[in-house]
């Protein structure tokens, strides 16, 4: 705990935890407040699912887009406009009455215009801390995320519930504008700036080492999704435990990171994580009761926020500085459309076979999450001792001989 300390001690380390953090706070509340209001609406988890995955789907698309946008035009530039299309399209969801095809389309564009916060604060951190700090911070970050995912469903079920379903996500769109508004002014976003890569959009995906970790990334998210949906279902709409039960899977993630994010990074460093997971999910869909879930999800979020710490540590020592916003924008893709899957195939599961089918849907993704890297451990670089950093950008010097 001493070294987080430390780390939290280094100028511009805490702030920009904060800020993201606030900014990408409405990512815990949304999902479930769509969930909810929807399932309200139109009386079936299928249409609120669909609705979720079309948001995803438009996040999956502008995921490496607008990280590549950030070297061309600058992150305030790009977070601005990005951030206040964004919340007016949450905006319109929650007040225009629309059927389902309009939510849909809006959900999307909503999605488009995420703005890239995630990227631009994992590009900066290697330029904040030096390279023997760079993988606690990674881990004390996938840790803190947790917050989100521990408050946001509590706290979208809660307003949702005594207030209104619109009122939820309101409240959502605040933390976006506001934690958007305080990131972009952090004077590091101002000083980081990203260089132009020279590849063609997509050629960082011929890396084994990012393709692998955004197809793990899928298969995790996509488990969480579906957890999501699952949960919702069995307590519904008009009961408060599901936040609970979701908040105490992001505690078990949040108590894994910190206890588990110091470990070195091998080979084996992401089948295992994501294995704990596995077991977890599996566990969970036996006995669908508040306490069961309880401590079935518990016991899976122990492996959530390390797998996630594993996942960026790869990219960061496997890329050039100019691509890592792009490779973390692919990461994204991969977990959002992961998102998107997860929600609608839990949302069919349900409704075709009750809540506790969307659970096993989540312990399959884990599963195949678990078997990806293990078969494919030789493209799983050993971090165990290296310098986990981005790999400089470097240019032809001309040199003058006289």
């Amino acid at each position: 705990m001493s070294s987080y300390w430390t780390l939290l001690k280094t100028p511009g380390v805490a702030r920009l935890i904060g800020a993201q953090l606030t900014a990408r706070f409405p990512f815990g509340m949304l999902s479930l407040a769509f969930l909810i209001h929807i399932e309200k609406l139109f009386d079936s988890y299928a249409a609120a699912g669909l609705v979720l995955a079309a948001m995803s789907i438009g996040q999956a698309i502008a995921g490496p887009l607008t990280s590549r946008l950030m070297g061309r035009l600058g992150m305030r530039p790009v977070l601005i406009v990005t951030m206040v299309i964004c919340t007016a399209s949450i905006v319109a969801m929650a007040l225009v009455p629309l059927p389902i095809i309009g939510l849909m389309i809006i959900g999307f564009i909503a999605g488009l215009s995420m703005p890239p916060i995630q990227p631009a604060v994992r590009t900066i951190y290697p330029k904040v801390v030096n390279s023997r700090q760079l993988t606690p911070l990674f881990s004390l970050d996938a840790s803190a995320q947790e917050i989100i995912w521990v408050l946001g469903p509590v706290i979208a079920t809660f307003v949702a519930i005594q207030v209104s379903t619109t009122a939820g996500i309101l409240l959502a769109a605040f933390f976006l504008v506001a934690g958007g508004i305080w990131f972009v002014a952090l004077p590091e976003v101002g000083r980081v700036r990203i260089p132009r890569s020279r590849r063609k959009l997509g050629v960082v995906l011929k890396k084994p080492e990012v393709l692998l970790s955004t197809v793990v990334g899928f298969m995790l998210v996509a488990a969480c999704a579906a957890v999501e949906a699952g949960v919702v279902a069995v307590f519904g709409h008009g009961s408060a435990n599901a936040g609970w039960v979701l908040g105490i899977f992001a505690v078990g993630s949040l108590i894994g990171g910190l206890a588990l994010g110091h470990l070195p990074i091998g080979p084996w460093a992401l089948a295992s994580r994501m294995l704990i997971v596995t077991i977890g999910l599996a566990v969970a869909g036996l006995f669908l009761n508040f306490w069961w879930l309880s401590g079935a999800l518990l016991i899976a979020g122990i492996g959530i926020a390390p797998s996630f710490a594993v996942l960026f540590g790869i990219v960061s020592a496997s890329v050039k500085f100019s691509d890592t916003a792009e490779a973390y924008g692919w990461i994204g893709t991969g977990q959002l459309i992961g998102a998107a899957l997860g929600s609608a195939l839990a949302g069919f599961a349900i409704d075709h076979s009750g809540a506790g089918a969307a659970i096993y849907v989540a312990a399959g993704f884990a599963a195949l999450g678990t078997l990806i890297p293990a078969l494919g451990r030789r493209w799983h670089p050993d971090l165990r001792g290296r310098d986990v950093s981005p790999i400089p950008d470097t240019e032809p010097i001309s040199i003058q001989v006289s």
